[in-house]
């Protein structure tokens, strides 16, 4: 953990020595079960099942029982299928129209399916945090298999060119359906859902289908983790690093996506301490792309967790074989994964800091955040309807506007306001997160200042 101590501000507070919450920062024994859980025997069995496929190209046979993009999606779905029967599986299915262009990789019309495991929540079944991968693979022109340096599409060649995509995505689906069978055996407050996308390879389709319809139903999803290329600890270069996962969040600095990252980096190294989770502050790699980037446009908190190793010499190529991924490494992601994934559906709702109201008859958003009666105090105040039975309280987090992670935390206890004395509203960002008896936190709520609209003036 890397929380700043903060006694000289317990003391201008009148808070030294007052009792905090003995579980805040301890480890939820019934998380680390489940991080324990994940098996790098599994999830070999799983790459090498995966690959035997040939070919997991969105345009490969969907008849072939054996090869193909057909026989790939079905084995994944008899197998979330097999887990328990709490899990609901489903294929997500849509027909995409040929793109035109010479350089399309959707040439004809297609049938895309993606696969979509959900474990209800008891609590708050409303609340989703997904688990996502791209299970659809491609082989492309060129010496390397990756994208130019300039972002162009390569045409995409015969579909049924051997394309085993074991690192780019075998790991991360291998990562999903190992979280499918761990997590479905144990009961949640919030809903989990497991995703295998297909389409990412021709644009981030599936992906871009399925956010999309979220928006539509309006559903309340927290968190999206998404892994892609999770497999790869030795890049092209030769460097070798397998103690560090990179993760990608799209800006601004106190978006969905930027907070659910900042809980990623704490609950992942709480719970896998082997493991250093680093934050990237971009959307993703430069001019590349994943399934996280379609939910964060459309709202949601979406992180991509990615190894900072690649090798390009592999990618998108028929070299992209088991024999050149890690299983250690893969199963150390899916444990930052899996940690990340139980507390936040394990942990409170996070609580409310703006409210509505009507100001010259329209209706605005007011942040609950002010400078008190004295107009030199930070104010804090927040709203958590109908709270969890076993909430213990909130958490005041702080930081200055250019740090990048909350520095100081306060345990405030079951209580709805706050004010800290003569501290600067101008000058700190602040955040109010709700943790349970067990030690479980809910994501940071910050608080955002609301934007100004723009004017326009008439003028003569």
């Amino acid at each position: 953990m890397r929380l700043s101590a903060i006694p000289a501000l317990l003391l201008c507070l009148g808070l030294a020595g007052k009792p905090g919450f003995g579980q805040y920062k301890s480890v939820n024994p019934d998380v680390s079960r489940v991080v324990s859980d994940v098996s790098e025997e599994r999830i070999a069995e799983t790459l090498k099942k995966l690959e035997s496929f040939g070919t997991r190209n969105l345009l490969s046979s969907a008849k072939d029982p054996l090869r193909g993009i057909g026989a790939a999606r079905q084995w994944i779905y008899d197998e979330l299928h097999g887990y328990s029967p709490r899990l609901e599986v489903s294929f997500d299915q849509y027909r995409v129209k040929k793109i035109e262009g010479s350089n399309s990789r959707v040439p004809r019309d297609v049938d895309l399916y993606n696969i979509v495991a959900v474990l209800p929540g008891t609590i708050h079944p409303e609340q989703r945090v997904l688990v996502t991968a791209h299970y659809d693979t491609i082989v492309l022109a060129g010496p390397t298999g990756a994208a130019p340096n300039n972002g162009e599409t390569p045409a995409a060649p015969d579909p049924d060119t051997p394309s085993p995509g074991v690192t780019d995505d075998a790991s991360g689906t291998a990562c999903v359906m190992e979280l499918a069978r761990i997590l479905s055996q144990h009961e949640f407050e919030k809903t989990l859902v497991f995703i295998a996308f297909s389409g990412e390879e021709e644009g981030l389709l599936g992906s871009s289908l399925y956010s999309a319809k979220a928006k539509q139903l309006d559903q309340k999803i927290e968190a999206v983790l998404n892994n892609d290329i999770i497999g790869s600890e030795i890049s092209g270069s030769g460097r070798t690093e397998n103690r560090r996962v990179n993760v990608f969040s799209d800006d601004p600095m106190d978006s969905p996506s930027r907070t659910l990252a900042r809980y990623v980096r704490e609950i992942g190294e709480r719970y896998v301490p082997s493991m250093r989770v680093d934050l990237v502050f971009r959307a993703d790699r430069i001019a590349r792309g994943g399934d996280q980037t379609p939910f964060h446009l459309e709202g949601f908190g979406a992180v991509r967790l990615s190894s900072p190793q690649e090798d390009f010499s592999h990618e998108h190529t028929a070299t992209d074989t088991f024999a050149h991924t890690s299983i250690p490494y893969i199963a150390r992601v899916t444990r930052v994964n899996a940690a990340v994934a139980a507390s936040l559906a394990w942990a409170p709702k996070a609580p409310v800091v703006t409210q509505e109201v009507e100001r010259n008859g329209q209706k605005t958003t007011q942040l609950l955040l002010s400078r008190g009666e004295s107009r030199y105090d930070a104010r804090l105040r927040w709203k958590h309807e109908n709270p969890e039975a076993d909430l213990a309280g909130y958490v005041v987090v702080m930081r200055p506007t250019t740090a990048p992670y909350w520095e100081r935390e306060t345990f405030v206890g079951d209580k709805t306001e706050f004010a800290l004395p003569d501290v600067s509203i101008d000058e700190w960002v602040f955040g109010i997160k709700a943790v349970d008896q067990a030690g479980n936190e809910s994501l940071v709520s910050p608080y955002v200042p609301v934007p100004r609209e723009k004017k326009t003036i008439d003028v003569r």
